[in-house]
């Protein structure tokens, strides 16, 4: 044990004693007060974030889609991303390939808005499939799961390829799902060897179907995942040839 960990300990038996004392009156309210007092820590103060009211991000985020434009965005040829803004939402353009944030980011809490085709086209993994990768590496799934039947770690919030959400979550084709993510990086040692390997956490329409699952490396679509070094990355959002929708998409450093 720590000795943060004894102290701790020390603490809660003395209180414990304390309130043992007081009912027995030992010890006055004032002395059990004062003795309370040794475990309320007043500092660090945490900063105030506005939460922000329905739909709109915190005081603290960083908007990446607002509806408007694509300006936080690039193609994944360097260019300006050239997926369609219309109506409050981007729509993917097949074969305009994949977009990129143009800032790198580590450890992120994300919120992300997306919808599939209404018209139902396709089957498994060929209906309302995109993605959107942490790190430009780590692959949360976005798929048509509703009445969908695909391999499980390839389904909707799966960790593609690497873990099963814990339950279907999904909405019916169209309408408007949500995933909330948690994202912690991975920690290299100087000799590149992984000393922590990411975790993910993901809500998906506001429910747990990832609980801080850890990556085995990048996400490969075949063969074993295989982590190697590397620095903070943008947010990756993938066209696989469906015209999958996105809005209010926004990010917070952790």
């Amino acid at each position: 044990m720590s000795n943060r960990g004894k102290l701790t300990g020390s603490l809660v038996l003395l209180l414990l004693a304390a309130q043992g004392a007081y009912c027995a009156g030992e010890l006055t309210r004032e002395e059990v007060m004062m003795r309370a007092e040794l475990t309320e820590l007043w500092e660090p103060v945490p900063p105030e974030v506005h939460p922000g009211d329905a739909g709109s991000a915190p005081s603290d985020a960083i908007v990446l889609f607002d509806g408007s434009n694509l300006d936080a965005w690039k193609s994944n040829t360097g260019g300006p991303a050239s997926w369609r803004v219309a109506d409050g939402a981007v729509t993917v353009v097949p074969g305009a390939g994949d977009i990129l944030t143009r800032e790198s980011f580590g450890d992120v809490q994300l919120h992300i808005e997306w919808a599939t085709p209404a018209e139902v086209s396709g089957e498994s993994q060929g209906r309302g499939n995109s993605g959107v990768f942490l790190m430009d590496r780590y692959e949360v799934q976005i798929l048509d799961s509703y009445n969908n039947p695909t391999y499980a770690n390839g389904q909707a919030a799966s960790v593609y390829k690497q873990h099963i959400p814990l339950v279907n979550a999904s909405r019916g084709p169209g309408l408007w799902q949500s995933y909330d993510i948690v994202f912690m990086k991975p920690v290299f040692g100087s000799n590149g060897r992984v000393v922590r390997p990411a975790t993910i956490t993901v809500f998906h329409n506001g429910v747990l179907v990832q609980n801080n699952v850890e990556a085995r490396g990048p996400t490969r679509f075949i063969g074993t995942p295989q982590y190697e070094a590397h620095g903070d990355a943008p947010i990756r959002l993938q066209d696989h040839s469906n015209p999958m929708r996105f809005r209010n998409i926004w990010i917070r450093r952790l």
